[in-house]
């Protein structure tokens, strides 16, 4: 069994820091008393992400660039949202409302480039909308837009839900990782859901039988004893309410991940969650509540099998490298040196990080799901694997 016991490996917390983790760790005890002793996995992370003013994502401290707990792609170089810019330019010239919604937009960064690049381009949206559920996160982000795109922060507004009809760009980076998991079990003939417990001052794991629900998608994934896993029913519940809710345009999802075959291989047994901390990675989840990310993989296969069985078509599948080459990121770069008399050397760690497969390239994958598009778009033109899928 994990316990909450502090890594000492890790950065010493600050007090402000210890006062929150020891108010989130009773508000954790008291939901698991309320529950009979046990929560579910995919409550204890609800929690420890999302409580308003103590979970990860809603609390004060900064989460995103080399001052926080990780890097986006956002952070590596503006030219990440530029290139982003292109595809959505191209989508937006399909619809009528030129809507762009972009789902948890962390610190506003990959907004600002992507309407500067619009900008330059001729191309900006009627509207550009963030759905973020936290208030310190919108923060952030009106701080950064107001900074950097002053004369557009008009066009700006913020979103508590996902509207009822959307014509135009839906964006997610690194938004479906973030989202509650549930954990199962596969230990012989039965199938197990993974939850919480407090015993002895700690959080421990304990398992219960899978409700139906769990049985029927444990199946449907043909999982073999012995095996730990995680399945997003939450990721799928959003990917439904996308996908009822967009009228026309294109759904662009870009995370960590795999494709059904590799996200449930054998050697794959153990799951895929992961916590961040100060660029520290762990596998404790009991450990800095709330102060620390908690992630898992993405199935981009099941995404998009939820997406195309609500409405969607399947557009395209790639990894990030290829899909950002597709888009036109050489030739930004090009022009970016040339403006600002830069050497091409000097671009280059920040383009191997985004392309090259030891790092973003690969494992970051590209998925785009659309309604009243063609089949083909600039950023799949070459390289698409959505039949893979």
């Amino acid at each position: 069994m994990i316990s909450n016991s502090y890594d000492l490996s890790l950065p010493t917390l600050d007090k402000d820091s210890q006062i929150r983790m020891n108010l989130l760790h009773t508000a954790i005890q008291h939901e698991i008393a309320k529950s009979s002793g046990w929560i579910s996995f995919s409550q204890f992370m609800e929690i420890v992400l999302y409580k308003p003013k103590l979970g990860y994502y809603t609390g004060p401290a900064r989460k995103f660039g080399n001052e926080g707990d990780f890097i986006t792609a956002p952070h590596v170089s503006p030219i990440f949202g530029a290139t982003i810019a292109n595809q959505i330019a191209e989508v937006l010239d399909y619809t009528k409302d030129r809507q762009v919604i972009e789902l948890g937009a962390g610190d506003g960064s990959a907004a600002a480039d992507i309407m500067i690049a619009l900008e330059k381009i001729d191309s900006l949206p009627s509207s550009y909308s963030i759905l973020d559920v936290s208030p310190s996160t919108k923060k952030m982000q009106l701080e950064t837009l107001s900074t950097r795109v002053p004369h557009l922060l008009s066009m700006f507004q913020w979103l508590d839900d996902v509207p009822m009809h959307i014509n135009g760009v839906i964006f997610a980076n690194e938004v479906f990782d973030a989202l509650p998991v549930s954990i199962v079990e596969v230990s012989g003939s039965s199938v197990l859901e993974r939850g919480v417990e407090y015993k002895n001052n700690r959080f421990l794991w304990c398992k219960r039988q899978g409700a139906h629900y769990i049985l029927e998608a444990v199946k449907e994934l043909g999982l073999q004893s012995p095996y730990i896993t995680e399945i997003n029913f939450v990721g799928r519940a959003l990917m439904r309410k996308l996908a009822s809710n967009l009228d026309k345009g294109m759904l662009l999802i870009i995370d960590y991940g795999f494709k059904k075959e590799e996200f449930y291989h054998p050697q794959r047994s153990f799951g895929t969650l992961m916590c961040h901390y100060k660029h520290h990675s762990h596998q404790d989840p009991f450990v800095l509540l709330g102060l620390q990310d908690i992630t898992s993989h993405v199935d981009f296969s099941n995404l998009a099998k939820v997406g195309e069985a609500n409405g969607l078509d399947l557009i395209g599948f790639c990894n990030q490298a290829q899909f950002l080459i597709n888009c036109g990121i050489t030739d930004l770069i090009a022009e970016h040196n040339m403006g600002n008399g830069l050497s091409g050397t000097n671009q280059a760690s920040k383009l191997n990080k985004l392309l090259s497969p030891a790092e973003m390239g690969e494992l970051f994958k590209v998925l785009a799901l659309g309604k009243g598009l063609g089949e083909t778009v600039t950023g799949f033109s070459a390289g698409n694997r959505r039949i893979s899928l």
